[in-house]
């Protein structure tokens, strides 16, 4: 199928299931296009089973282009998601929080991958599944960072106070660099590599250090070049040629793309708007993006609802792990939370109602799905993909639609210390 074709179902699948679900279901978009995608996929399944001489399941997962999903999402469609959600970060509220979401983004991604890696290591072993405790490694590291696009997609209508929003937000758009080092180290040991920690830091500090530079340096130029002119057309065409020329080169110089297009985001985010862009360009410039981030959202939530048809048949063994997976995410969560970030809200009266919201806030999306199908051709990748599955459509689904609920009643006070 050419790219063309394949865009073209998306947007008519976007658009019929984006219409069920206002007509009936009436989710919050990107949720009610997860769930209508999710019934799809399993009546498509129910329906190959009863006449399986149709392919039915092969035949959608071409058409979908689902086999393809891991480089639509990392290196296509989520240049562009982090780059519109920087552009909704308050930065001075980023800063202020910037000890929390620097522990958040990295010491807690490392607690959250060993802790699930041991926890699930032992649910296969009780359900007599012989897992190698590096493949449960790998998982724990596929799950280990929230989203960016599900968190976004939920902290415009819950209405958090601005420190927490941009400490979430903050934590989901820096931890993704942390997740795939990790991932790749894990990876690399399950597939009978010995990586050491050095070539582990090594790699950390060439994807984090360098995400930063190409980031700073593209953002700055593109700053420049706005400030020169004021016309909203081109600044416009300037945003999205940062957005994914930052990405790219970062991506070839073996350094993080997420951080280099989050840092160039949230300098044409913050400076660049009060400096370079009149009013004009400041309005159109969010209504492009606006639009962008729609329509992405759309189509990426439509993606991971239809990814049950590249699930394999699965052992009862396998869906009680799924099932003690979704508490066990929660757990490790709080756990890699108060681990990290309690001391510095020691005496902050509000500190418990806030790790709560952040534990359930803790979103799984796109991301983790496009990491567990780049495991290669593993014998471990289908229990890997319906485990990373169970976790993101329960958080996408049941903690997005709850979030707000969780928040009224824990109380949370907009004072956020």
């Amino acid at each position: 199928m050419s790219p063309l074709s394949f865009l073209a179902v998306l947007l008519c699948l976007a658009s019929v299931f984006g219409l069920l679900n206002r007509r009936f279901l009436r989710l919050p978009g990107t949720i009610g296009l997860t769930v209508v995608a999710l019934v799809a996929s399993l009546f498509a399944i129910g329906l190959g089973d009863l006449f399986p001489w149709l392919n039915l399941r092969l035949a959608l997962q071409d058409i979908l282009g689902i086999r393809e999903l891991p480089d639509t999402l990392l290196n296509g469609v989520l240049c562009f998601l982090l780059f519109a959600g920087t552009l909704q970060v308050d930065v001075s509220a980023l800063w202020s929080r910037k000890i929390t979401v620097f522990l958040l983004a990295t010491a807690a991604v490392v607690i959250a991958t060993v802790l699930f890696g041991l926890g699930i290591y032992a649910a296969f072993a009780l359900a007599g599944v012989g897992m190698p405790f590096s493949w449960a490694l790998v998982l724990g590291a596929i799950l280990a960072p929230t989203d960016p696009v599900a968190v976004s997609a939920i902290l415009a209508r819950v209405g958090l106070s601005k420190q927490l929003q941009a400490i979430m937000a903050g934590e989901s758009l820096f931890n993704d660099g942390v997740a795939v080092v990790l991932f790749q180290a894990a990876l690399a040991y399950a597939t009978g590599k010995q990586p050491t920690f050095g070539s582990i830091g090594l790699d950390f500090l060439r994807e984090m250090g360098g995400g930063v530079i190409v980031g700073a340096a593209s953002g700055w130029i593109a700053y420049l070049a706005m400030k020169r002119i004021d016309e909203y057309p081109l600044e416009i065409t300037i945003s999205l040629a940062l957005a994914s020329g930052s990405y790219a080169l970062a991506n070839a110089l073996g350094a993080s793309g997420p951080i280099a297009v989050v840092l160039a985001g949230l300098l044409i985010g913050s400076r660049g708007r009060r400096k370079a862009m009149s009013e004009e360009t400041r309005r159109n410039l969010a209504l492009f993006w606006s639009v962008i981030d729609e329509i992405l959202n759309s189509l990426l939530f439509l993606l991971i609802g239809f990814e049950m048809l590249g699930l394999a048949r699965l052992g009862s063994s396998t869906l009680l792990v799924m099932a003690f997976a979704i508490p066990l995410s929660l757990a490790v969560r709080a756990a890699s939370i108060v681990g990290t970030a309690l001391w510095l809200h020691a005496r902050n009266p509000n500190r418990w109602p806030a790790i709560a919201i952040l534990t359930w806030g803790g979103l799984r999306g796109g991301v983790s799905v496009a990491l567990a199908l780049s495991t290669g051709s593993s014998e471990w990748k289908s229990e890997l993909l319906a485990i990373c599955y169970a976790v993101v459509v329960f958080s996408i689904v049941v903690q997005g639609l709850t979030l707000q609920r969780v928040v009224g009643l824990t109380h949370f006070k907009d004072q956020v210390r």
